[in-house]
């Protein structure tokens, strides 16, 4: 069945504005309501839905929305609006407003949420485009006027897309990076929101906005279609009629997956429970748990075999019963039914924090899963969108023979482990151990570069973890050049040298080479093997600035004590180096010891003989590692795709 076009809007409805984060401005909101919008969605149809969610209809009116405009690098966002909800003004005058009997919206209260009765209806999102500044009149009231603002940049600087950096859903301080342990969130829970945006009883027109928000007029949606694929589960009868608010007799699904979740959705927003008396590829009958003691609930869908799809046979219903219990959570949000609602933001942004996820998928279904259900719902849609984790490592070795044929002069190195069966080697498998690649251009790009590599490793979050070796060059123009990568179990000797070895063998076999790097030990042993080449005066060694007083601060307390050192080793003469190690001295003899244990080539740019270039840290390498930060979540398969895809067809 052809599904309409739409895509998942957040609506935010309190909270305040926030300006002063990393991703430059942000809604502080942190239960926003998710709205599904069509391409023939009007305003009249938004602002119905939102007041209906919150359940404030006619309590309420929505004044204007305001919009913040996504950045569409490196990937499409997930849009965000603020609603500015104002009471409605009855006839004689008075506020129509009653704080006692107005609905927490879904999400937001101690108990779950379980008013809507409607059949679930998945809608996956699909790419949209940034929409300019502007602001609008959305009521068409008279004493609002459309006003241009003068005072709205020129340009999109410093405003983060959702997901990206500090989230949408997380607070400013929090990391987005991912455990490599995945474990329960009992202790995870986000704390109270921010104080609330003040917009009802005030009609002076004095509330200030910061100028990277507009108000965004969604009636011009239905002249603009939404475009991409809208594939995804919905419920109908056999007339094709959807959006029903119960199950009927007739209704059809394309496949038992899509039914699953349908009964699934619909008990979790009835907030009941129910058990399944039979279950296989033919039939699928389900019974409230209260089926006898009050309540006949009953669901039957079997499959029509010459069609192909399963419809429902029986139906009694709705529920009579009502929940014996509170509970913030629901057996039937499983991590299958998450998987099919977060499946949007995932393939818009693979990097997005299972934080973020998790608050979308409580402020969505009214119940609050764990940590982990939603990591396994992440990976299952990952999996579903980039291809199946396992099955990656066995499309790797076969997409790298069609890479080494296409492009003649690729070096790729693969390198496995022997699978033991019973004591014995099982000749016809192996385990994916490593991997080395690189391509003709990086090769030939690196002959005009500065005679210097950045080397570093980070993270992968994806299903079985791992780490990814990165080797950054830089041209006499600054222009940054990934020249190998490698992915590896984690950060040791063996992973380093085997990283180092092939690339001091395919890529960079110049004399006089300078490393620039932290101070791993692995790497300090794989550059020091006798037959590495990496010894001098073959090349050489430089410690990354930023590491050495990452390590400094660890024994000595205090900015300025670290400030004093990063000074010296930028020192370019030997005047102004004991000019800030005097400094440094007289704040505590303690400091230049530690400093002189190290070898001053290795840190201290006066004495780098103009090998550095000017580089005193690895930031080159930390620069790839961001733009690489979505595919790092990725299947091994998808990840070396990516980065043939994302640079070296462009080089």
């Amino acid at each position: 069945m052809a599904s309409e076009e739409s895509f998942v809007v957040l609506v935010h409805h309190k909270g305040s504005v926030n300006r002063k984060t990393r991703s430059g401005v942000k809604f502080t909101d942190k239960n926003p309501l998710c709205i599904v919008v069509t391409s023939t969605t009007s305003y009249d149809d938004l602002v119905s839905a939102v007041l209906m969610k919150l359940g404030v209809d006619g309590a309420k009116r929505v004044k204007k929305f305001f919009y913040r405009i996504p950045v569409t690098f490196p990937e499409v966002r997930t849009p965000e609006l603020l609603a500015w909800l104002v009471d409605v003004v009855s006839s004689s005058g008075g506020s129509n407003r009653n704080t006692n009997t107005l609905a927490n919206p879904a999400g937001s209260s101690s108990r779950p949420a379980v008013a809507s009765s409607s059949i679930p209806v998945y809608e996956p999102v699909v790419q949209h485009v940034a929409s300019p500044s502007f602001a609008v009149d959305l009521n068409g009231t008279e004493d609002d006027e459309v006003v241009e603002r003068e005072n709205l940049p020129n340009a999109l600087v410093g405003v983060a897309p959702v997901g990206v950096g500090d989230g949408f859903l997380v607070d400013e301080e929090d990391d987005d990076v991912e455990p490599d342990m995945i474990d329960d969130d009992s202790a995870d829970d986000i704390g109270a929101t921010g104080p609330a945006l003040e917009v009802g009883g005030s009609s002076s027109g004095t509330q200030q906005y910061p100028p990277h928000f507009s108000s965004l007029d969604l009636d011009a949606m239905r002249h603009e279609g939404v475009l991409g694929h809208a594939v995804g589960f919905r419920a109908r009868d056999a007339e094709g009629t959807t959006g029903l608010t119960e199950f009927q007799v007739g209704q059809q699904f394309q496949d038992k997956d899509e039914a699953l979740l349908s009964v699934k959705t619909y008990s979790i927003r009835r907030g009941v429970q129910y058990k399944v008396v039979e279950s296989d590829h033919r039939r699928y009958v389900g019974k409230c748990s209260e089926f006898g003691n009050g309540c006949t609930w009953l669901i039957r869908l079997s499959l029509r075999k010459r069609k192909g799809i399963w419809e429902v046979k029986r139906y009694n219903g709705p529920h009579t019963c009502l929940a014996t219990s509170i509970s913030s959570d629901h057996r039937s949000l499983d991590y299958h039914v998450i998987s099919a609602f977060i499946m949007p933001m995932v393939r818009a942004d693979a990097s997005v924090s299972i934080k973020v996820l998790l608050n979308a998928t409580a402020a969505h279904f009214g119940f609050r899963p764990t940590y982990r259900r939603v990591w396994m719902a992440k990976q299952k849609s990952i999996a579903l969108i980039y291809g199946d984790w396992d099955e990656s490592y066995n499309d790797l070795p076969r997409w790298v023979l069609g890479v080494q044929m296409t492009m003649p002069g690729s070096v790729v190195v693969l390198k496995t482990s022997p699978v033991r069966v019973g004591g014995q080697v099982d000749e016809s498998q192996a385990y994916f151990h490593r991997l080395f690649w690189t391509f003709p251009p990086c090769i030939e790009a690196f002959r005009h570069c500065k005679p210097l590599v950045s080397i570093d490793g980070t993270h992968l979050y994806g299903k079985y973890g791992g780490t990814l070796l990165i080797a950054i060059a830089q041209d006499g123009n600054s222009n940054i050049l990934p020249v190998a990568l490698a992915l590896v179990e984690s950060e040791n000797v063996e992973s380093w040298t085997f990283f180092l070895s092939h690339l001091r063998q395919h890529v960079t076999p110049q004399p006089g080479l300078l490393v620039i790097s932290d101070r791993h030990n692995g790497i300090k042993a794989a550059l020091e093997a006798p037959d590495g080449g990496w010894l001098p005066p073959s090349a050489y060694r430089a410690f990354c600035i930023r590491h050495v007083a990452a390590n400094f601060a660890l024994t000595f307390k205090g900015k300025d004590a670290r400030r004093l050192l990063v000074n010296a080793a930028y020192a370019k003469t030997e005047v102004e180096f004991d000019y800030w190690f005097d400094i440094l001295r007289s704040e505590d003899p303690a400091m230049c010891e530690w400093a002189n244990r190290i070898d001053y080539s290795l840190w201290t740019q006066h004495r780098d003989e103009g090998r550095r270039f000017g580089h005193m840290t690895t930031n080159i390498s930390e620069c790839v590692n961001s733009i690489l930060k979505g595919v790092r979540n990725l299947p091994v398969a998808s990840l070396v795709k990516a980065t043939y895809g994302r640079w070296w067809t462009k080089l």
